[in-house]
């Protein structure tokens, strides 16, 4: 099984990503999924979670994921209160929407950080700085079961018409970017 962590805040497209990627992994991949939020009354901008589970069996698991093999960062300021890679597998990838490069982050553990500058890319793609799917590009680019034709087909399927233009050309340009390719 692939657990998948996301946190953000309220209002960027966390849970929305994390609902994106399963659905990519369940109906394009023929994977089982899940995918939900934990988050209570808070407002937007207050720190909230996303899970994403994917298997080729079925997930009998409904509990909140507390080891996962990924975590998905929409906003660096997070880490400053809150311990991303708590549960972090041995060997697992943190992909992080930052400016920075991945070595000015410190972490203590086995596993691969990858900087990718998301929100710039939303920006001047959906004029917004929503960077919940450009991540999902950069999720492809470093997860071997989930490739991004999957998630662009989620994409066409997930979100309105109106988005889906602009929002597959968020994914493809970070799935490129973190590719080494563009």
């Amino acid at each position: 099984m692939i657990e998948i962590r996301w946190h953000a805040r309220g209002g960027q497209g966390g849970f929305t990503g994390a609902k994106l990627l399963g659905l990519a992994a369940s109906i394009f991949c023929d994977h089982y999924a899940q995918a939900f939020p934990s988050f209570g009354p808070e407002r937007r901008g207050a720190p909230v979670l996303g899970f994403t589970r994917i298997d080729n069996e079925p997930i009998t698991d409904h509990s909140q994921v507390y080891t996962c093999d990924y975590v998905v960062v929409l906003d660096e300021t997070l880490m400053e209160t809150v311990d991303v890679t708590k549960g972090l597998k041995d060997g697992g990838v943190i992909l992080i929407n930052t400016k920075l490069s991945p070595d000015r982050f410190p972490f203590k553990g086995k596993f691969r950080v990858v900087a990718v500058d998301a929100s710039a890319i939303a920006r001047e793609e959906l004029g917004a700085p929503i960077a919940n799917t450009a991540m999902l590009g950069a999720f492809a680019a470093v997860n071997e079961s989930i490739g991004i034709d999957p998630i662009l087909k989620a994409v066409d399927k997930g979100m309105p018409e109106s988005l889906r233009e602009k929002n597959k050309k968020a994914v493809e340009r970070t799935y490129g970017l973190v590719q080494g390719g563009k």
